[in-house]
């Protein structure tokens, strides 16, 4: 018997025996696409003909909604006056860290940390010199504030004044303060330079011309 005679014997044998386990009857091939539960607390039975998409929702989760604090109603309004009273504690660590740097100035030999630290030092000398004029600028704004309160009790009519005439006397106590510090003259000659330079920049080129 020649070989492929064996496989044609071997196959026939299983046709046979499957015909047997399904009694004759050929299987029926499901039509639809067909969602089958596994019991009441199985997983579905997706279908394997219907697309499953990439992204499939199974449990709705409520969407988080961020909010803001600094544009948000819920956070209150937002006062200077307070807000530099619950913060002023800043102030003294503030200072306590430039008397850090302070002694590590002192102490460090390196150049190059040495320079790193004192540029660390002015930086914070700064903030320290901003943040006091802004103080007292608001002390200025506060004071006024209520002097115009007083004038509208006692029936008077509030005087405000106007931007350009509060920028003159910010000025007018500029130069006060500078005047008694010594340090008027080196402000007006590096005003005059910056000026100058502005004026030069304006002028037209050479090339131009």
């Amino acid at each position: 018997m020649s070989f492929e005679e064996l496989l044609r014997m071997q196959s026939d044998m299983r046709t046979r025996a499957c015909k047997q386990v399904t009694g004759g009857k050929k299987t029926a091939k499901p039509t639809k696409a067909t969602v089958k539960p596994q019991g009441k607390k199985g997983p579905l039975e997706m279908s394997a003909k219907k697309p499953v998409p990439f992204l499939r929702q199974v449990v709705s989760v409520a969407k988080k909604v961020h909010r803001d604090p600094r544009f948000d109603n819920l956070s209150g309004e937002y006062k200077p006056e307070i807000f530099m009273k619950t913060y002023s504690f800043l102030d003294s660590i503030k200072n306590q860290e430039k008397e850090m740097i302070q002694k590590q100035l002192k102490k460090c030999r390196n150049m190059k940390q040495k320079e790193k630290l004192q540029q660390l030092l002015n930086r914070m000398t700064q903030q320290e010199q901003a943040r006091k004029n802004q103080q007292k600028l608001k002390e200025k704004e506060m004071s006024l504030k209520r002097q115009q309160r007083e004038l509208a009790k006692q029936g008077k009519k509030p005087f405000f004044l106007k931007k350009s005439e509060k920028r003159k006397l910010e000025l007018a106590k500029k130069y006060a303060e500078l005047k008694r510090c010594g340090k008027l003259e080196s402000f007006l000659n590096k005003k005059r330079k910056r000026n100058a330079n502005k004026d030069k920049r304006r002028l037209p080129s050479q090339k131009n011309l």
